[in-house]
């Protein structure tokens, strides 16, 4: 299966910026096809992305922006949010006139081509890299190839429960994520399968240690505290805490059969930090998994992902 990366993956490559180079170079990308990215300087008032190029300048037309804006089925907001962001595209034509270097450009064409060659030939189980594009309450949406939109919801970011998406990741940030659902060229997301059994992570931790946490949140009968992003404690009630903060809490007891970790919080402080980068404990070469199973191997309990 041909691979597809997020915008902005090819760039700054030495062959992308050799394909840009100069007029005959994108007569060639032209005609072997090839998948190009530049930086989008302008969506004018006819919604027609300009593309800088180092030869000369490139004019992707509205209709070739994007999948489904020919139809209705994607909306002109999706061009206008590429200024100044990298943009992919196919080289449709190469026009010189008076020394002046105008190429004719298809983001289109390029989304066309990652949907039958890579999207359309994902399967559930399957681990790709995507790109986080914006955050909602709900969800992140994140960029899996060529510009081409899929989203993330909240509950599948981790097993700590978090309050907003922003508490887990950053607009921009490069990731991995494994693909929970696929119906024809849509595709589902999941991330928390990547981040570690209960195991893998309480094996970082000892009884006895003060360790740094991020209150999650805060019940009448306790507050739970995220250790890892599959890893969260409940802490003894404290007053004036609240979520969002750092704390640092010691650890009370790890108790494998119930998969509980206990805390006591001895100190919290503010912090206007953004997400660490997450951490996965999937090799970087495995591109698949069929099942993944949190439960701690002491415990009765199946909390697990089969992939099907």
């Amino acid at each position: 299966m041909a691979k597809y990366y997020p915008e902005g993956a090819l760039i700054n490559t030495p062959e992308n910026k050799a394909a840009l180079s100069s007029p005959e170079a994108l007569e060639a990308a032209a005609a072997a096809g090839t998948i190009l990215e530049a930086r989008a300087a302008v969506c004018d008032s006819s919604h027609d992305l300009i593309v800088e190029l180092p030869c000369g300048k490139g004019i992707i037309p509205r209709t070739e922006g994007a999948l489904g804006i020919e139809d209705g089925s994607t909306r002109d907001i999706a061009l206008i949010t590429k200024v100044n962001k990298p943009v992919c595209f196919k080289v449709t034509d190469v026009i010189v006139k008076n020394g002046t270097v105008l190429a004719e450009l298809s983001r289109r064409a390029a989304q066309e081509e990652c949907v039958q060659r890579y999207i359309t030939k994902l399967i559930p189980g399957d681990i790709i890299p995507a790109k986080v594009t914006h955050l909602e309450q709900f969800g992140a949406f994140v960029d899996i190839g060529c510009g081409l939109p899929s989203l993330i919801p909240i509950d599948s970011m981790s097993v700590s429960r978090i309050s907003h998406p922003a508490d887990r990741f950053c607009v921009g940030q490069n990731i991995r994520a494994a693909v929970k659902g696929v119906n024809g060229s849509r595709i589902w997301l999941t991330h928390k399968e990547l981040l570690g059994t209960w195991d893998e992570n309480a094996d970082r931790f000892c009884v006895g240690e003060t360790v740094s946490g991020i209150i999650r949140s805060v019940e009448d009968y306790g507050v739970f505290v995220e250790l890892a992003p599959n890893l969260a404690g409940l802490a003894e009630p404290k007053q004036g805490v609240k979520a969002g903060q750092y704390a640092g809490v010691y650890i009370k007891a790890l108790i494998p059969e119930k998969m509980k970790v206990k805390l006591i919080i001895v100190d919290v402080f503010d912090t206007d930090e953004p997400p660490a980068p997450p951490e996965y404990f999937i090799p970087e070469s495995t591109d698949h998994i069929d099942r993944w199973r949190y439960t701690s191997s002491a415990s009765d309990r199946i909390i697990e992902t089969v992939f099907e």
